[in-house]
Formats: structure tokens, C-alpha cells, sequence
């Protein structure tokens, strides 16, 4: 995840700058400053994903990786989790429930096609974020899913997708875009 806490350093080198310039200036010791909420941490459970297990893990760990607002750990022995994720003939979808909640599954139709785990994994679970479609569209869009073809393998969101993300869930400026509809995501 991001770093999410900023020094008074640069603060304290000014006051201190300050009071040798002849200025009166009284510096406080440093301290950590949290420059942002506490992400929201999303549960996943990806026991019913079989092969596909480490391509989930992955697009998780992207996620994490991209945003600050929101964290997806895989859920505990016995936990209820967020999200549910599943393997199954068809081709991928998600169906979310309410934002950060839902269903996935990794269709091996699509896979079988040639397309990537880790992407798909990544697009799927870029909809239980709040994320719609954007077909079609460019490799460097996650959300462009199959329209970018079997060659795409970039399971990164691009700039304007995390933003959205961080803003859907409380953690910065949102990039406004139609939400998603209601229902089967299909890809």
C-alpha cells in the first residue's frame, strides 16, 4: 500500500530557519501526521477458486498496491468475507451487491481463449469496487477487459481508474463516471 504519513521535518526546519532569521517562532519535536483515513479493508475468499488462487492473490495484491482507500485481505478461517470468488466454465463476471461486496467468477471459457488470469482477476474484482465496463478500450485499461484482446496482459488500473476507486471509497478526488448498473457485470 501507499505510505500514508507525511514528517513535520520540513515544518520544523522552517521554524526553526525562522527563529535564526530573527523571527520569533517556537518549534514543536516532530511527530507522524496521518495524512489520510484508514483504508477500508475488504475480506475475499477465494477457497472456491481453484486453480485460479494465485492469479486472485495477485489482483488483490494490485489493488493494494494501486489505492490507499481500500484493502482486500483474504478472509480468516471461518469469517464471512466481502467477497466471494469462484471458478467455473463460463466466462468471467461479478456480481456485485453493494459496493465492495459480491460475487466472482473466474470464468475458464476466457482463459481457455488465451486470455490472463491476473487480469481478469483484476477486472473482476476492479467491479466489486465500484468499477464499470469501459468497452471497448486500450490494454492500459483494466476495465476495458476482453475488448483490449488475448495479447493484454496488464493487470495494473490506470490513473483515472484508481482515482475513482479512492473516491468511491472515501479516500480522495473521484473521477465521475456512470455507475454500476445493478446486477450481472458480464465481460
Amino acid at each position: 500500500m501507499h505510505v500514508r504519513t507525511l514528517t513535520g521535518g520540513l515544518a520544523a526546519a522552517f521554524l526553526v530557519s525562522l527563529s535564526l532569521t530573527g523571527g520569533q517562532a517556537v518549534a514543536a519535536a516532530p511527530q507522524a501526521v496521518d495524512a489520510s483515513p484508514a483504508a477500508r479493508v475488504l475480506t475475499y475468499d477465494a477457497a472456491g477458486s481453484a486453480e485460479f488462487r494465485s492469479a486472485v492473490d495477485r489482483g488483490a495484491a494490485i489493488w493494494n498496491e494501486s489505492v490507499d482507500a481500500v484493502e482486500l485481505r483474504p478472509a480468516a478461517a471461518g469469517q464471512r468475507a466481502n467477497i466471494r470468488v469462484l471458478a467455473d466454465n463460463g466466462w468471467p463476471r461479478a456480481l456485485p451487491t453493494t459496493l465492495g461486496n459480491g460475487t466472482v467468477y473466474i470464468g475458464r471459457q476466457a482463459v481457455d481463449q488465451g486470455y490472463n488470469t491476473i487480469r481478469i482477476s483484476a477486472h473482476e474484482l476492479g467491479h466489486i469496487l465500484g468499477l464499470p465496463d469501459r468497452k471497448p478500450g486500450p490494454c492500459s485499461s483494466l476495465m476495458s477487459g476482453s475488448t483490449a484482446g488475448t495479447a493484454c496482459a496488464n493487470p495494473y488500473p490506470n490513473t483515472a481508474e484508481k482515482a475513482e476507486v479512492e473516491g468511491n471509497f472515501g479516500g480522495g478526488l473521484a473521477v465521475r463516471v456512470p455507475a454500476v448498473r445493478a446486477g450481472v457485470i458480464v465481460d
